[in-house]
């Protein structure tokens, strides 16, 4: 029988009293090096650190018939080395004795509860794993970092480069339950300690209080500075596509601008704070929108002119004349939306249309042109520099077609 038990940095003072009996009791002990040093020298030691090898030793102590203990960190099933067991010995050879996992220690010391935390394993795998976790907006989420690929640092840097520093807490928690455990949490101006210790990971907390809008750019802001639908996080326009739909929709000082499709209001809120005279129509069909638009135009210190949920061709008719348009929803009604509204669009007008296909361009350019508009096009292809091996690579977001209309 080989028993793995679990630790945690304390070492061999962490374990209760029974594991401590199977581990005075054992002829063979598998632990890593760091741990030797505690160990008695009756023992036959076998290291750990090369996990193949000490697997290949171990089973030959057990094929002569002798008692094994294998010393492993926090739950060995979690990230640990019982996977690899399971691969060589069979269940019934194998007893396993878990101690907390290091996600378990962090949100003790954080005094929060995470049965609804997400958590990620950076080790070897690309930072494209978080940035993508990112965009579905966890409440709070563990990240176990890979000192080899840059830690914590590698965690600042993505969560920087998604443009969600300022919606998460920042916490490092290294060498938990051990003496010199030490829990702290930095704000995205503070530098990584340089004593860092590489056994750490990494709690992500959303922030209950955003940053003030006096704080906040005049536009150009941080995809996580806004409330997002729920069932829906990371659906929102992107903020450098955001920064070239504002520069497209060319905005008059004063008039009329309807925001078809807002999703989380964003660009049409951000409108508002570049030429606050602008009276904002935001339509959106999504259950919850209005409340959603709402909170994020009292973050942004603006104040649209009307918020309304349902289907836009049905609710134009309560609108005024536009000056600008943007139409970013109608979904496959969007071409009879197009056609119903073009109408309506005074001189000079203007109708921005981002898309995210070449049939949708095929679709709409030709209802454009039949209204009389001066039409062009454009491709926005934006990439994020991400941690890669010391450096940075360029990761590629979604391209978006924009398709532009004007009014002579």
């Amino acid at each position: 029988m080989l028993h793995v038990i679990g630790t945690t940095a304390a070492g061999l003072s962490g374990l209760a009293s029974a594991q401590r009996q199977l581990l005075d009791g054992a002829a063979v002990i598998a632990a890593p090096s760091r741990l030797h040093h505690e160990l008695h020298a009756s023992a036959q030691l076998i290291n750990t650190d090369q996990p193949q090898a000490a697997i290949e030793a171990l089973a030959l102590e057990l094929a002569a018939g002798r008692s094994a203990v294998l010393l492993a960190s926090g739950d060995p099933l979690w990230f640990g080395i019982g996977r690899l067991l399971l691969q060589h010995f069979s269940a019934e050879q194998l007893r396993f004795h878990p101690c907390p996992c290091s996600m378990q220690l962090a949100f003790s010391r954080l005094g929060r509860p995470w049965q609804n935390a997400q958590w990620l394993s950076l080790h070897g795998r690309e930072p494209d794993a978080l940035a993508a976790c990112l965009q579905q907006r966890p409440e709070a989420l563990a990240v176990l970092t890979d000192p080899g690929r840059g830690g914590a640092g590698e965690v600042r840097q993505i969560l920087r480069a998604s443009g969600l520093e300022a919606a998460y807490g920042f916490w490092i928690c290294e060498r938990l339950d051990h003496p010199k455990e030490r829990v702290i949490e930095l704000a995205s101006t503070d530098p990584l300690p340089e004593d860092l210790d590489p056994l750490h990971l990494v709690v992500l907390i959303a922030k209950a209080e955003p940053l003030a809008a006096e704080r906040l750019p005049l536009f150009g802001i941080a995809d996580g500075a806004y409330h997002q639908h729920a069932d829906h996080p990371g659906l929102m326009t992107k903020r450098e596509v955001r920064i070239q739909l504002l520069a497209e929709l060319d905005l008059p000082s004063a008039g009329v601008l309807w925001d078809l499709g807002a999703g989380t209001g964003s660009v049409g809120l951000e409108a508002l704070r570049l030429q606050p005279a602008l009276q904002l129509y935001a339509v959106e069909r999504r259950s919850g929108a209005v409340p959603l638009i709402q909170a994020n135009a009292q973050r942004l210190d603006v104040q649209p002119a009307a918020v309304l949920q349902g289907d836009a061709r049905t609710l134009l008719a309560e609108l005024p004349d536009p000056d600008r348009v943007l139409l970013g929803g109608g979904g496959a009604a969007r071409a009879e939306l197009l056609a119903a509204l073009l109408p309506r669009l005074r001189a000079g007008g203007v109708v921005v249309i981002p898309l995210a296909t070449l049939e949708a361009v095929a679709e709409l350019r030709p209802v454009l042109e039949a209204y009389g508009l001066q039409v062009s096009l454009m491709q926005l292809q934006v990439s994020r520099g991400m941690p890669l091996a010391g450096g940075t690579r360029l990761a590629p977001l979604n391209p978006v077609v924009v398709l532009r209309g004007c009014r002579a």
